[in-house]
């Protein structure tokens, strides 16, 4: 497993496990982000934050601080 934020660009991983807790927690699952979803990295900012995924048909940017806290399985 690795965190989202060392997911690379093009790569896909899902979501194994949310770190967070408290309102931050609920506002990554919000986003979509819950265990067994799918993510696709398209990139990132050129200072580094914020990425930008895809998943479940849309996109979105999150920040590389809340990245840290999402552990994903990459598929091979």
């Amino acid at each position: 497993m690795i965190k989202l934020a060392d997911l690379k660009k093009g790569e896909t991983g899902t979501v194994a496990r949310i770190d967070a807790t408290g309102p931050l927690r609920r506002r990554i699952i919000e986003m979509g982000l819950t265990v067994g979803t799918e993510v696709s990295m398209l990139g990132v900012a050129p200072m580094g934050d914020p990425m930008e995924l895809s998943l479940r048909g849309y996109r979105l940017s999150l920040r590389k601080e809340e990245a840290l806290l999402i552990q994903m399985e990459v598929k091979s």
